[in-house]
């Protein structure tokens, strides 16, 4: 046997990281690039759903089918990342009736355990549904959470020989003789963990074989190769609301259309979407409209939903695609299926394949599928294990533990430390130093911070994904601060203070569309806490030292001049 492939993995999501899982557990040698965070595409901007494949099986039955398959498949390799909520189609007195009855038979043919319940049943397990709804379809929906995911395969892939560069971006394919032979790099701060105000540099990584798992993006990386990519990226919006209205998935029973599902999450629901295609998956409009429609339409399923406090709203960008000679007009037309477009076989240049397409639950079978490809490029007999072998975290997991006793927490808190962690808790959570709840909302310590730090440098926006540490309810208004101070003493003030900055940045930008009623307040209490105690409005503080003293002792109170000296001055002249 010759020597072991050297693959590039291009795109960090859950297909790049999928990808570069199953590779190394075959025993390839494995270098993963991102242009961002883990997630940083579309991944990190979904609902959070764990299809069970019934939102596409009547329009989209082979994707419903897979959907159905891997759902089952990530309960058992990543149950610390799965919560089975359980899925409702709902129907209201002016959807189809025939619709419903279509999505029924539809879950029957693709093998989805589906049951029609009563208002009564549906409004027993949901009370919170409008009374006027007429029955259900319950299916095996779940929620499962992305960065945590995401992270898991990319530490197994590490565990496994990869290599996984964050921060990475492609400035261009290496094309030499016909053939891509790999791909050149801007580290922003060097390869390896980031570290903010670390000088970065290029790098050539030379391959035999690139991936180019980038979803959104291919069609950008296939341009530095002259390549015709057609990725068509549609835009969706998600709103996040304070608490979880419902426990359950609730989709509407109708057939394609806005703002027809609500996701419980984690302490949150969230609210989707939209389907608009749009040119730039980085450049498109983010709009009010969109976010009122979440709520004013998603109010006639869920009616408190109308004075539920919105947290925070988000965009992402679906990479569509489908054969150039479909040619459909409507996003929502276009199969959710993948496509693995090998570049020998369709533009006569080999060394690379892209793979487009897809859907989040699916991301470890077409993981799979793209291995077996690239495998059967260099004649190696090596069998796929990603369906079988737990991720990190989710090892003989199958039970919460109260860690209250063990490890001095409280229980709620113990308990939402071991879901985060899962079969890990015990090598985070053991600890003799101090471990104080650094995040309330998310119920996040020290111990996990630290953690997710000695894995993602100064970066506590890494940290963020790893641990939920400032998506609470206050959006980071109390602990942003607290988790700056864990980078203290390893970093140094500037470095602490510029990763400070980008997490207060990443925080506030998905405030903007929800700054009225109690979030506005919220909002101003975040900013009155920041510029008080922090200084975060950068008041200079310039001029001569204040005399407090004035105030209470330095002027004469029956001298009325010299009162309003002071009160114009600021004391600074009180003697």
């Amino acid at each position: 046997m010759g020597p072991t492939p050297h693959i590039a993995v291009i795109g960090g999501g859950s297909t790049g990281v999928g990808i570069a899982r199953d590779l190394a557990m075959r025993g390839l040698d494995v270098t993963l690039v991102e242009q961002g965070n883990l997630t940083h595409g579309t991944t990190g901007r979904m609902h959070g759903l764990l299809h069970s494949g019934g939102r596409y099986a009547v329009s989209d039955q082979a994707s419903a089918t897979e959907c159905i398959e891997e759902n089952r498949v990530l309960r058992d390799i990543a149950s610390h990342c799965v919560e089975m909520t359980g899925g409702m189609f709902v129907k209201r007195p002016e959807d189809s009736e025939e619709y419903f009855q279509e999505k029924l038979a539809g879950c029957e043919e693709c093998g989805i355990p589906a049951k029609v319940v009563s208002r009564e049943e549906a409004r027993s397990m949901e009370p919170h549904l409008a009374k006027d709804i007429e029955k259900a379809i319950v299916v095996p929906d779940g929620a499962i959470d992305p960065f945590r995911l995401v992270v898991a395969n990319a530490g197994s892939a590490q565990e496994h020989g990869a290599r996984i560069e964050t921060h990475s971006k492609v400035t261009d394919l290496l094309v030499e003789g016909g053939e891509v032979v790999g791909l050149e790099v801007e580290h922003t701060s060097g390869p390896g963990t980031r570290v903010h105000g670390k000088e970065g540099g290029k790098e050539e990584i030379r391959a035999d074989y690139v991936v180019n798992a980038t979803g959104a993006w291919a069609g950008r990386i296939g341009d530095m190769a002259g390549l015709d990519i057609a990725v068509r990226p549609s835009k969706g919006v998600m709103t996040i609301m304070n608490v979880r209205q419902v426990d359950t998935v609730i989709n509407r029973c109708r057939p394609k259309g806005d703002a027809d599902i609500v996701v419980p999450h984690e302490t949150t629901a969230i609210l989707g979407t939209t389907d608009e295609e749009v040119e730039d998956p980085e450049d498109y409009p983010e709009e009010q409209w969109e976010v009122d429609l979440m709520i004013e339409t998603l109010s006639e399923l869920v009616p408190m939903l109308r004075e539920a406090r919105t947290i925070r709203s988000f965009w992402g960008v679906r990479p569509l695609y489908e054969p150039p000679d479909v040619g459909s007009t409507d996003p929502t037309d276009i199969t959710r299926d993948f496509f693995l477009l090998d570049h020998e076989e369709r533009d006569d240049l080999p060394g690379m394949t892209s793979i487009v397409g897809g859907k989040f639950t699916t991301y470890r079978m077409m993981g799979e599928q793209i291995s077996d490809h690239v495998c059967g490029k260099f004649g190696i007999d090596a069998d796929c294990r990603t369906a079988e072998e737990p991720l990190p975290g989710s090892e003989d997991f199958s039970v919460l533990r109260d860690y209250m006793d063990e490890f001095g927490l409280r229980s709620p808190i113990g308990r939402r430390s071991v879901e985060r962690l899962g079969s890990r808790a015990d090598e985070v959570l053991k600890t003799d130093s101090p471990n104080p709840t650094v995040c309330e909302c998310e119920g996040v310590t020290r111990a996990e911070v630290r953690d997710a730090i000695s894995q993602s440098g100064s970066d506590l926006n890494a940290v963020r994904i790893r641990t939920r540490a400032s998506m609470g309810n206050c959006q980071g208004g109390i602990c942003c601060h607290r988790l700056a101070s864990e980078l203290h003493p390893e970093y140094e003030e500037g470095v602490v203070r510029r990763a400070w900055d980008e997490l207060l940045q990443e925080r506030w930008k998905g405030q903007r569309h929800a700054l009225w009623g109690q979030q506005l307040s919220q909002a101003m209490l975040n900013y009155a806490l920041h510029a008080t105690t922090q200084n975060r409005d950068h008041d200079p503080a310039g001029g001569d030292p204040v005399d407090f003293a004035a105030f209470d002792t330095g002027v004469d109170h029956g001298d009325t001049a010299g009162a309003a000296d002071v009160a114009a001055d600021g004391g600074r002249n009180g003697d």
